[in-house]
Order: C-alpha cells, then sequence, then structure tokens
C-alpha cells in the first residue's frame, strides 16, 4: 500500500464545448423538484407536464430507441384529476419513465426480451412504481433494457439498439440504459433503475448523471428480484437534490422483506465525520490489466480532485485489494445466474435458449450446469468478502474507483474502438463489488471520457448512504455537470 499526503492540485473541467452550457448553471435543484414545486403551486397543471414528457419522447425518442412501451391516455387522464383536486406529494405530476424489468399495473413486463412479448399486463404496481405514484408522480411509460438485465449495454432481440444521447455511436449502458438515456435527453425527469451488478452506476456515469446503488436492504424487495440479495431499486438524476429526495422516496420497508428494518426514507448507520479520514484508491481489483489511458487519466484526475474536495490522504490499493477479482466475479456469477436459472424455471430456460439474445444465452446456458452445493458454497463465499470491505472501509474511510473500466461500449455491444484485441476487456466492469457486498455506491459525473462522460465511484461504509449524498453534493457545488446531454435541452416547464 501507498500513502500519500500530498495531492496535485487540479481542476477538472467538462470539455470545451460545454463551458457555455447554460445547464451548469442552472438551478440545482434540477427537473424531479422543480417540476414538483411547478404543479404544487399551480403555476403549470400536471397535465401539461405529462404532455411535454410525451412530446418530448415522441421527438427524441427514435435517435435513442430508449422507450419501449407508452400509457399516454392513461397518463393525461391521471394528470386531469390530479389538476382538479389538491396536488399532493413530494413528486405531484412528475412523469415518470419504468425500467421495463418493473412492473406497472395494467402494463406487460417484458424484460426486453421475444419470449415475454406477450407476457400479460401486471396486475400490481412493482415496488418502485408504486412509491413514485404514492408521492404524486404520473408513470407514462416504459424504458428499454438488455434481455432480462444480463448485460452491460442495452440492445435486445425484442426492441433494439439503444443509443447514448452524448453519442449515438456508443451505449448508454447496461442494464438501466433506456432510463439513463431519457433522462439525460430530457424526455422525462424520472426513470426508475436497479443495480445488481452496477446497472444503475455503469449508465448513470456513461449518460452524465449522478447515480446510487443504496446499502442493501435500504429498500425493500417487492416482486422478488431475480437475483435475491444481489440487485436493488435506486435512483439516478441529474442533480444530488433530485437524487436524495428519490432515494429518500424509495427506501423503507415493506411487508414480507424480513431483511429490511422498519420506517421508511434514509437512515442512518451510525457517527461519520464530516469527511473521510482516508481515501483508499483502486482501480476496480482486475489481474493486473491496466486502465484504458483515457480511463486511467480520468480517473487519476478525479481521484486526486475528490481527495483534495475531502482534504485527506490517499492510500492506493495493490492488486487483488481488497478482494480478488476472479474470487468476486465467481461468487457474483454463481448466484446470479443459479438464482435467475430457478426464477424463470429450468425447463423454460432450457426450451427459451435458442431465441435469447447472445448475452442472456451464454449467462443462462453456463448457468444452468451450477449445482446447488457449488450455490450454497458461493452464498457463504460472499459474507468473507463482505467481511472484508467491512475491514477496509471502517466506519470512516471511502473507496474510490473508476465506475466503469472503459471509455465507453459501442451501441451494438462491442468494445471501446481503442480496444486493440477487439473484445470486452475483462475489467471493463468493476462495479461487481459492491452488489455482492452490499456496500453503498454513487457514481459522480467527472468530465468527459472521449466521446462519453466518465463517472467516479465513491463506496462507503454500510447505511451511510447519506454520507455518500452529502459529499456528492460537495462535489456537485465544486464541479457542477450539465443537466442534460450535449444539443439537449434539461425537462423544464
Amino acid at each position: 500500500m501507498h500513502v500519500a499526503d500530498e495531492r496535485p492540485r487540479m481542476r477538472l473541467t467538462w470539455c470545451h464545448r460545454f463551458a457555455c452550457h447554460d445547464a451548469v448553471m442552472a438551478a440545482r435543484a434540477g427537473p424531479v423538484l422543480q417540476t414538483a414545486e411547478a404543479v404544487r403551486t399551480r403555476r403549470v397543471r400536471a397535465v401539461d407536464a405529462v404532455e411535454e414528457a410525451l412530446r418530448r419522447i415522441e421527438r427524441l425518442d427514435p435517435a435513442l430507441n430508449a422507450v419501449v412501451d407508452l400509457r399516454a391516455e392513461q397518463a393525461i387522464a391521471e394528470a386531469r384529476a390530479m389538476d382538479g383536486s389538491t396536488p399532493l406529494g413530494r413528486l405531484c405530476g412528475v412523469p415518470v419513465l419504468v425500467k421495463d424489468l418493473e412492473d406497472v399495473a395494467g402494463m406487460p413486463t417484458r424484460k426486453g426480451s421475444v419470449l415475454l412479448a406477450d407476457a400479460a399486463p401486471a396486475q400490481r404496481d412493482g415496488l418502485a412504481p408504486a412509491r413514485l405514484r404514492a408521492e404524486g408522480a404520473i408513470v407514462v411509460g416504459k424504458t428499454a433494457l438488455p434481455e432480462f438485465a444480463c448485460e452491460g449495454f442495452t440492445a435486445n432481440l425484442l426492441t433494439g439498439v439503444t443509443r447514448n444521447p452524448w453519442a449515438l455511436d456508443y451505449s448508454p449502458g447496461g442494464s438501466s440504459g433506456g432510463s439513463a438515456a431519457a433522462v439525460a435527453a430530457g424526455m422525462v425527469p424520472i426513470a426508475t433503475a436497479t443495480d445488481g451488478a452496477g446497472s444503475i452506476r455503469e449508465p448513470a456515469a456513461f449518460c452524465g448523471l449522478v447515480g446510487i446503488k443504496p446499502t442493501h436492504n435500504m429498500v425493500a424487495r417487492r416482486p422478488l428480484p431475480d437475483w435475491i440479495d444481489l440487485s436493488t431499486d435506486g435512483p439516478l438524476a441529474t442533480t444530488v437534490a433530485d437524487l436524495r429526495l428519490l432515494l429518500d422516496i424509495l427506501a423503507g420497508h415493506e411487508p414480507g422483506d424480513p431483511d429490511v428494518a422498519p420506517g421508511q426514507g434514509i437512515r442512518g448507520g451510525g457517527t461519520h465525520p464530516a469527511l473521510p479520514t482516508r481515501l483508499l484508491v483502486g482501480t476496480g481489483f482486475s489481474d493486473g490489466i491496466p486502465l484504458p489511458a483515457l480511463v486511467a487519466a480520468a480517473f487519476e484526475q478525479a481521484s486526486a480532485e475528490f481527495a483534495e474536495l475531502c482534504r485527506c490522504p490517499v492510500e492506493r490499493l495493490g492488486v487483488g485489494q481488497p478482494v480478488e477479482r476472479d474470487e468476486l466475479v465467481d461468487v457474483w456469477f454463481t448466484l446470479a445466474s443459479a438464482e435467475h436459472v430457478s426464477a424463470l424455471g429450468r425447463d423454460w430456460v432450457t426450451e427459451g435458449l435458442d431465441r435469447m439474445h447472445p448475452s442472456a444465452h451464454s449467462f443462462l446456458a453456463d448457468a444452468l450446469t451450477i449445482g446447488i452445493d457449488e450455490y450454497l458454497a458461493a452464498r457463504r463465499r460472499r459474507f468473507d468478502l463482505s467481511r472484508a470491505v467491512d475491514d477496509l472501509l471502517g466506519a470512516d474511510r471511502l473507496l474510490a474507483t473508476p465506475t466503469v473500466g472503459v471509455a465507453g461500449l459501442l451501441a451494438e455491444g462491442g468494445p471501446h474502438p481503442d480496444d486493440p484485441d477487439g473484445k470486452i476487456r475483462d475489467n471493463v466492469y468493476v462495479n461487481f463489488l459492491q452488489s455482492v457486498t452490499g456496500h453503498p455506491a454513487i457514481t459522480l459525473p467527472a468530465g468527459m471520457c472521449g466521446a462519453v462522460p466518465f463517472g467516479l465511484q465513491i463506496t462507503g461504509p454500510r447505511y451511510c448512504d447519506g454520507w455518500l449524498l452529502d459529499l456528492a453534493a460537495h462535489w456537485e457545488r465544486e464541479h457542477p455537470w450539465p443537466q442534460a446531454a450535449a444539443g439537449y435541452e434539461p425537462f423544464r416547464l
């Protein structure tokens, strides 16, 4: 380990073409808080907000393919009913898109799969849509994802390829790629997301958004996710204030989940200092594969700036710290893939393999070979990995890594064009760790990395989600980022 007390003083900047972007100087409340306040004070009608979202989707989505289904008539009717009453809730009148992994009553949940193209409409809202709607949000449609959410780019055989609004040749990431693209393009103020291996953090990073994977058991599970102990609902947003509000709405107990403590909203897990005592810096725990030059340069600058912001010493982690990557990936894959086959049904998976996208086919075909002893051994090994990260972070240390170990992925699922071996590198996905161990992690917009934005990932001790949001707000004040991709306008009324 190497500890450095002196850090270069650098200032992160967005590429000069964004220097005059009006969103940089906009109020940091963001479109969620702004829209809700406008409807609550009757400055605008809820129907105005919904119709504006539908107009933006109609105009912008053909180039991005982020939205896969709409409920326009129902949304307008709900908005008119709200306008005829007293607007209530922290999200009153705010249009929302829902990732098509989550249930919305009256809409099919197709999960990006041709095998579910004729799925029956859901009978009940999933937890995230239900909690958002309880606060007055209005669902206008659904967003794209890779088939069964098992890939880091958003493309499937049912709805096609989803593109990044920052650079159309590139993917917005996955699996919440459609949601991130829609928010970054200003189609809606809110689009829901889930994270079982970086599926909030990676799309947020590639689309210039802030996103948080909460501490596991901060947000209850309903219905039970396919990856039982790995996947969680969580928010992504254009500003930290919006992100904090959304997490506070999503967080809390739900009958039937035995692992979530009673109560609602963001809760603390102990006393933390205003600033960390040390920033641990690692490159993703790969087995010696270096980061691409663009990513390494962006990460060095961003992590140095974050350390300076926190006024704390830096400790550089070596390869294999805090856990060996091969061990981590093996535990994650064994748990996630075996649970996915069980959730879908072994016979159903076997019969449908040949109709799946190559990524889903590979993931689930390999899972069919996992036996009960191997699965249970992985569950036990997860506790050792979690203990290693608990010991590393203690109560007052933070871990900085790149959110993604590549300067973008091509929209169709290919590697970065600068990758010399012509395939996606083994160390691209550096965010399995927090999904296995359950620690909270936030991705912060930190400038550009080639054609797409770069995200700095900060991981903290369990239940320090509020602390991470406080530090993110401090970062945002010092390094404001655009509230929409270049060439797009933030959602405003």
